[in-house]
C-alpha cells in the first residue's frame, strides 16, 4: 500500500503545498483539513492511526515521547520528524522519496528523523 501522509497543525504549510504541486498523486493531507488545529499529541496521533497516514511534524519537544507512549499496545503508521531548519525543498525532496520507494507498512512504528531517516524511537511491535 501506498503512503499516505498527514500534516501536524506545526508542519509548514510550504512543505505540504510544495509537496502536492511536485507530485499531484500524493495523498498529503493538511493539518487544516483534518482540524487538527490545538488538538493534543496523543489525540493526533490516533488520528492518524486510523486514517492510516504517517504523521509528519516538525515537533521534536514532545512527539517523541507522545509517540513512545502511543506505540505501547497500539499501532503507529509511523512519524517522520522535519528539522524545522531544513529548507523547504529538501523536506519535499525527501518525502517525495519516501512516498515513490517505500511502502507504508516499512514505516510502522517507526518514529524517524528527515532526512536522515534515523530511526530514534521504535514503539510496540509492528
Amino acid at each position: 500500500m501506498k503512503v499516505l501522509y498527514q500534516a501536524d497543525n506545526d508542519l509548514r504549510k510550504a512543505i505540504v503545498r510544495g509537496a502536492v504541486r511536485r507530485e499531484p498523486r500524493m495523498n498529503f493531507r493538511s493539518a487544516q483539513a483534518a482540524r487538527l488545529d490545538r488538538v493534543p499529541d496523543p489525540e493526533v496521533l490516533a488520528f492518524a492511526a486510523v486514517e492510516g497516514r504517517i504523521l509528519v511534524s516538525h515537533d521534536f519537544q514532545t512527539m517523541p515521547r507522545h509517540f513512545r507512549q502511543f506505540t505501547q499496545g497500539r499501532r503507529s503508521p509511523g512519524v517522520l520528524l522535519v528539522r524545522q531548519d531544513l529548507p523547504v525543498g529538501e523536506a519535499i525532496e525527501t518525502l517525495l522519496l519516501i512516498w515513490e520507494a517505500s511502502e507504508a507498512d516499512e514505516w510502522v512504528n517507526r518514529l524517524c528523523l528527515v532526512p536522515s531517516l534515523v530511526t530514534i524511537a521504535i514503539g510496540g511491535s509492528a
